[in-house]
């Protein structure tokens, strides 16, 4: 299995009554497969899976498989507090044809590294597909440490890893010492780094309003191998993240996206609450710009990116083919 390209994990609509809009999620999904995007990663955090029940997770697979077909890779969240919880939210993966299951730490419970590594194993053997490892110590409170990917590594379905700690440190030694592992980045502000390391894909909440941006950004960087645009890109979406991560509001802002690209987000299920009307108008601000940025550096060709050092340079070598030194100096070859 190969992690490539964008890879949105996807929201899900709650209506007023706070159960699940599957209209606006459906129409949601179909806008995801058309806008360009290279997968979908159903019950992963922004899709609020921690206030799901196990029937409405795999109602939301099920839909997305029948919409997507084989269009595009689906990767199913298995993330749970109750490993047992997790290990049938496996099975149905398999049952519902996910292609890859996200193996995540059972929060609060902070397991060791061999503790976690029996439990992700169990998972595995429930699924028997390719499994993307999701390392987010912030929430779990446990990092997947180098026991844990010894361990796992017992397993040719461990393929994937999607880093979440925030820890450049991490990204190094996984892209050192664990090339067998694909890493994806799921550290939005720092794609550009990921993408520098070697990783071919990126979990970012963003697609779901903003694919075709973040498309540019992997485009840029993967495809191009042009880190000079990716730089700008990635400095033009820069205000987006920290704006996403500030002040716990993550899925709200990411709601709200959805919202103002003209697609019903819902609301979100408590303990959230939504965006209040400055944070609105804060968001709304910063999305406006980032795409006139974004699609201002897309559409200049590499000539005209370049063409100021370009032009300098072939007028600086008529110059000198015309002085008398070089004159001379050809006559004498």
């Amino acid at each position: 299995m190969h992690f490539e390209g964008i890879y949105t994990p996807v929201i899900t609509p709650f209506k007023d009554d706070y159960s699940i809009d599957y209209e606006a999620y459906s129409a949601h999904v179909q806008y995801l497969l058309e806008s360009g995007v290279h997968g979908l990663m159903i019950g992963g955090t922004t899709g609020e899976y921690y206030v799901e029940s196990h029937e409405e997770r795999v109602e939301l697979l099920k839909i997305a498989r029948q919409i997507c077909g084989d269009k595009l890779q689906i990767i199913f969240g298995t993330g749970s507090v109750n490993p047992n919880a997790s290990i049938k939210l496996a099975e149905d993966a398999a049952k519902h044809e996910a292609d890859v299951i996200l193996v995540a730490t059972p929060p609060y419970s902070l397991p060791t590294q061999r503790e976690l590594a029996l439990h992700a194993l169990a998972v595995d053997r429930a699924a028997d597909l390719p499994i993307m490892l999701y390392n987010y110590p912030d929430r779990m409170g446990v990092n997947m440490e180098e026991e844990f990917l010894d361990r796992v590594g017992r397993s040719n379905n461990f393929c994937g890893i999607k880093e979440s700690s925030g820890d450049i440190n991490r990204l190094h030694l996984l892209a050192r010492d664990y090339p067998h592992i694909q890493v994806a980045c799921g550290m939005d502000d720092q794609a550009l780094e990921f993408f520098a390391w070697g990783a071919k894909s990126w979990v970012c909440a963003g697609s779901n309003f903003l694919p075709k941006e973040h498309i540019s950004l992997y485009q840029a960087c993967v495809i191009e191998n042009d880190f000079n645009k990716g730089r700008r890109i990635m400095s033009a979406m820069m205000p987006l993240m920290r704006v996403l991560e500030q002040g716990g509001k993550f899925i709200q802002s990411v709601k709200y996206g959805v919202t103002l690209d003209g697609r019903v987000s819902g609301e979100v299920r408590k303990p959230l609450c939504g965006l209040n009307k400055d944070d609105k108008r804060a968001m709304a601000q910063v999305v406006k710009t980032l795409k006139t940025t974004i699609a201002s550096i897309v559409a200049e060709t590499p000539e005209s990116s370049e063409s100021g050092a370009f032009v300098e340079t072939i007028k600086a070598n008529i110059n000198k083919a015309n002085t008398p030194l070089a004159a001379s100096t050809e006559a004498g070859e």
